[in-house]
């Protein structure tokens, strides 16, 4: 049965307590960061999407000179602190660590992060300087980290920034879309706020592209336009059975839990979750811990070929989730409107993709898991008719651009989710950044050719 309200306020408080603690002395931290060989050319830092001189930030942690590590950090990723919580780090910058060679442990490198970033947020330290206004205004769509990253980035420089956001809270993904055990909203909230006390930025919320504003109405006030409103449309199934009461889409569910709180969201006894992203395994992850009996993820390939990583995939076991693997719907069965069985087909895979990964393919045989909850996590679609409304060269609804960031239109650049089609919060901050630069660029040589 689909209820909510399974738990008591004490178990959602343990079940959604933070799973990546951060320090509780300083002492623990300088341990850490002793440890760091600080490597010349560090492999951890070229596989930072914005490029954080790690071992520098590290090297002032161990001086005490947390505010430097702070900045360090910013300068090259002003979302910092909630990527500290939210990065894949084991793929990027503590997957590269030298000591992995050496069969130890990695430097922690994203719990130091935190620990200096968190800092600077609590404390408010002003470790930026705007620099006066220059009269150029530039519009942004989406207060997500791309939006958030682009603005910082041109405020910085005084340019005076106005951000259109459809939700009534900025952050797109970071508030609304990712685990609650990795960042809370309050946290989400303080991090905006940090952001935006480098002056100069304005949020105007519940304003949609294409509903409260148009790109054409966005030219005519402002000197550039930077397009960051991501994806977010779930991936249907297409299968018989996907319109039956209990059949929900991820995106839909993490949002109503972040938005509305854990007592709030309904949640079946039987749980099925399509897919194995990051999404599928939040999605997942909080229906077990919002007091779900039986969770089973189902997953047309193999573990070899799954998008979430191993860490990941870990959150999921230990928490009881069960997995099904070489496994795809075929339907949803029902009685009085609401679904009560999923029948999945066993897959084989064929030959590789396009991309190297063995393709799935059906074949003759099913089984039937009883369920009360399906929950799709098939992956996102970018908004297709959203962009094809605006006139954006695309594909397939993402947004094409050349040199990063510069679209199809004269003064209107791009970035984050609604251009790669959906990748990691870090990706999305250093779009916002490549998005700057450009815009930057463009207010620079149109006020020349002014003159």
């Amino acid at each position: 049965m689909i209820k909510n309200n399974r738990l008591s306020e004490a178990e959602y408080k343990v079940n959604f307590s933070d799973i990546h603690p951060p320090y509780t002395n300083v002492n623990a931290a300088l341990v850490d960061a002793n440890r760091c060989l600080f490597c010349y050319d560090a492999p951890c830092t070229k596989s930072c999407p914005t490029s954080i001189d790690v071992p520098k930030f590290i090297k002032q942690i161990t001086t005490a000179n947390i505010k430097g590590s702070a900045h360090t950090i910013f300068s090259s990723n002003i979302l910092g602190a909630g990527c500290s919580k939210v990065c894949p780090v084991e793929k990027l910058c503590e997957g590269s660590c030298v000591y992995n060679l050496l069969d130890e442990a990695p430097i922690p490198i994203a719990q130091l992060q935190r620990y200096s970033t968190e800092k600077a947020i609590a404390g408010n330290w002003q470790l930026f300087t705007r620099k006066p206004s220059t009269g150029k205004k530039v519009a942004i769509v989406g207060a997500g980290p791309a939006g958030l990253s682009c603005a910082f980035n041109l405020s910085k420089e005084g340019v005076d920034v106005t951000i259109y956001e459809k939700e009534s809270k900025a952050g797109g993904l970071m508030t609304y879309g990712i685990a609650a055990y990795k960042v809370t909203p309050e946290f989400c909230e303080d991090e905006v706020n940090y952001i935006l006390s480098i002056g100069g930025i304005d949020i105007k919320y519940n304003m949609a592209l294409g509903t409260d504003i148009t790109i054409a109405e966005l030219q005519a006030q402002y000197d550039a336009v930077y397009l960051a409103f991501g994806v977010g449309l779930a991936r249907q199934l297409s299968v018989p059975g996907e319109n039956l009461t209990g059949v929900v889409d991820a995106i839909s569910f993490i949002y109503e839990l972040r938005s509305k709180g854990f007592s709030s969201v309904p949640v079946g006894d039987k749980v099925a979750v399509i897919g194995l992203g990051m999404t599928a395994i939040d999605a997942a992850t909080q229906a077990k811990r919002l007091g779900a009996k039986e969770v089973t993820i189902v997953y047309r390939r193999t573990q070899d070929e799954m998008p979430c990583t191993q860490v990941e995939l870990d959150i999921a076991m230990l928490d009881g989730c069960k997995l099904s693997w070489l496994a795809a719907p075929k339907e949803v069965l029902g009685a009085d409107g609401k679904a009560t069985h999923l029948v999945c087909t066993k897959m084989k895979l064929g030959e590789p993709d396009a991309s190297g990964r063995r393709s799935p393919v059906e074949t003759d045989e099913t089984f039937t898991l009883e369920v009360d909850m399906v929950i799709k996590a098939a992956g996102q679609m970018p908004f297709e008719a959203l962009v094809n409304g605006s006139s954006l060269n695309n594909k397939s609804g993402k947004v094409s651009v050349e040199d990063k960031s510069v679209t199809s239109i004269n003064g209107v650049f791009a970035g984050g989710d609604c251009v790669n089609g959906g990748r990691e919060v870090v990706d999305a901050v250093q779009a916002g950044k490549d998005g700057a630069k450009a815009v930057l660029s463009f207010i620079a040589t149109n006020a020349t050719n002014e003159h």
